[in-house]
């Protein structure tokens, strides 16, 4: 009896041709992130259930994989990394504050597919933890931009604003108890998906508000018609929020944050967008979410902010921290769509051919020989008809072929082809991996 080969619905496969292209993309976000400062960090797929359970809201229980393991113990597979990182900073005690990392692995969660949305993906994650100084909101920042400029895109804005801010707001107009309002930007971090009329609706139908309540939210957002610059926004706002303390605090810290972004020559990329406001529980202060300017509709491609009450959920004293996070798989199919990423089949630079069965043993020793000096090379596994073996090549793309027939071998040199122009090169053995580069 066979089995039929599927899927499960929000699952993909990733074959070489896009494999090859993610893995090199992965490599620069690691390097990028280590430039700054923060070291890697690995944690487990499974966590205990309620390590991650009630920590990033009821949606986030909702949408966990849960189930009991062997044992009979209740497990969770992780749906972010930042509540694994919380668990970590908690149990090891020792590490040294202000503690940098950076994480890059797959997450999962138990939500309806879509169209750029997948029960399985991948994030990479950088955080700062044991410091509540607005300096470490600007690294975060540095270090998310510095990513995507590194990637090869110029034409991004992360949207920046603060959590305190939103609750000054809605306690202006009545909402003040805490799961009212967890439920409330909740609703209005949807405004991007559902539009107003769907965020009213759930503000009215789900959460409770009264109407007046709900126009007071939309009047508020609406605070940033017509556009202004953040500083000039800030000070619009100033008025509104002077009698609640915790309003004003949140506009003194995106006053200080927005001074080092400029320092950091950022500024072009930056902007205060009242309606950003991040549906997890657990956020506390500044929120960010990231767009590519010519893909807007593919939704925030990096969001995080501070979360400096996590931590403590794991031990008796508040640990501040802050943090960003790359959703990777978002990101590379955009960069795909805009041609700002070249797939490939393959991760060698030359294909050493096998001229004939008594051939052999020299090829063997001329592709070691390659990969001894660093060329990335692949030795072709039989002696098949070379017409089979130059097809076989161009079909993976790799761009040289190397040969040694009966005479190059009695001359001690190879004869290299590069198939996107047919033009064949007569090498020295000796000289064939430095000239490599060059054919």
């Amino acid at each position: 009896m066979t089995t039929q080969p599927r899927l499960l619905r929000g699952f993909r496969d990733y074959l070489p041709e896009t494999m090859i292209a993610k893995e090199a993309m992965l490599r620069e976000v690691a390097r990028t992130f280590e430039a700054h400062g923060f070291a890697p960090l690995q944690t487990p797929a499974l966590e205990h259930e309620d390590v991650l359970l009630g920590k990033c809201g009821d949606e986030g229980d909702r949408l966990l994989y849960r189930f009991r393991d062997l044992g009979d113990r209740p497990v969770a597979m992780r749906y972010d990394l930042t509540v694994p990182l919380a668990r970590v900073v908690a149990q090891y005690a020792d590490l040294e504050q202000p503690f940098r990392r950076y994480q890059i692995g797959t997450v999962w969660r138990a939500e309806k597919p879509s169209p750029g949305r997948y029960r399985e993906f991948m994030q990479c994650d950088v955080d700062i933890t044991g410091t509540d100084a607005m300096l470490a909101d600007a690294e975060i920042l540095a270090a998310g931009a510095a990513v995507l400029r590194n990637l090869g895109v110029a034409r991004f804005v992360i949207r920046v604003n603060n959590r305190k801010i939103l609750n000054a707001a809605l306690a202006r107009v009545g909402v003040v108890e805490e799961p009212v309002v967890k439920a409330t930007l909740r609703a209005v971090d949807k405004l991007a998906k559902v539009g107003e009329a769907g965020v009213r609706a759930e503000l009215g139908r789900e959460v409770g508000l009264e109407a007046g309540a709900i126009d007071g939210v939309f009047e508020f957002l609406g605070r940033n018609r017509p556009p202004a610059a953040p500083a000039v926004l800030l000070d619009r706002l100033a008025p509104l929020l002077a009698a609640q303390p915790e309003g004003v605090q949140g506009l003194a810290e995106l006053r200080e944050l927005l001074g080092y972004v400029a320092a950091m020559g950022l500024g072009e990329h930056v902007e205060v967008d009242l309606s950003i406001a991040r549906g997890l529980d657990y956020y506390t202060g500044t929120i960010y979410e990231t767009f590519l300017r010519d893909r807007e509709d593919s939704g925030s491609i990096m969001s995080g902010g501070r979360y400096d009450g996590l931590i403590g959920v794991f031990r008796k004293e508040p640990v501040p921290a802050v943090g960003i996070s790359l959703g990777i798989d978002r990101l590379f199919a955009t960069l795909l769509e805009l041609g700002l990423v070249r797939t490939t089949r393959a991760t060698a630079a030359v294909l050493v051919a096998v001229f004939d069965a008594a051939s052999a043993c020299d090829a063997v020793r001329l592709a070691a020989a390659l990969r001894r000096a660093g060329v990335p090379t692949e030795l072709y596994p039989a002696p098949d008809r070379l017409k089979k073996q130059f097809r076989y090549a161009d079909r993976k793309g790799i761009a040289l072929v190397a040969l040694a027939g009966p005479d190059e071998r009695a001359a001690g040199s190879v004869k290299v082809k590069r198939l996107e122009t047919g033009q064949e090169t007569i090498v020295p053995e000796a000289e064939l991996a430095a000239r490599i580069p060059s054919l």
